[in-house]
């Protein structure tokens, strides 16, 4: 079975992070979307919230999964028979750094790492952005799931 793991902090998850696990499910038998677990980081949504969004938007998708890991990635990829990583790159920095992370992977494990062209459409988001132009006020409905949506609007109420 060819696995790959679409590893990030999902804090939340973008319409950009969807595209590219949408794309992987269609290379790979089993996909697992890894939610990092950083202990020195506080986000907007917990570990259990973002891993219940994330399986409700992609639901439509048999062959995915939603897990969490902490520690290095190539050592859950080794635990889980995991052959593969793949990320969304939406620029030259994204390159530069994703790179040089590809190479450390495959040099400590052997573990691939595919790195994907974002849609254009996406190519200048992230879950910060998108956390800094809600809280603003500013309307993100179309740079995000529905239902990431509404519960970005509801913590940011709740916060408010």
């Amino acid at each position: 079975m060819r696995r790959a793991v679409c590893p990030g902090s999902y804090d939340p998850a973008t319409n950009g992070h969807v595209d590219i696990i949408e794309r992987t499910s269609k290379l790979f038998d089993e996909v697992v979307i890894a939610v990092l677990v950083n202990k020195n980081k506080k986000g907007l949504f917990s570990i259990e919230e973002r891993m219940e969004m994330l399986r409700e938007v992609t639901a439509h998708l048999p062959n995915v999964r939603v897990d969490s890991w902490h520690g290095l990635l190539v050592d859950y990829c080794r635990q889980h028979d995991i052959a593969a990583i793949t990320k969304g790159l939406r620029s030259v920095s994204d390159f530069d750094y994703e790179l040089q992370m590809a190479q450390m992977n495959r040099e400590l494990s052997g573990v691939e790492t595919l790195l994907m062209s974002n849609n254009p459409l996406w190519s200048f988001l992230s879950s910060s952005l998108v956390k800094e132009v809600a809280t603003y006020g500013g309307d993100v409905a179309h740079l995000v799931p529905e239902l990431v949506h509404e519960r970005l609007k509801e913590r940011l109420a709740e916060l408010g």
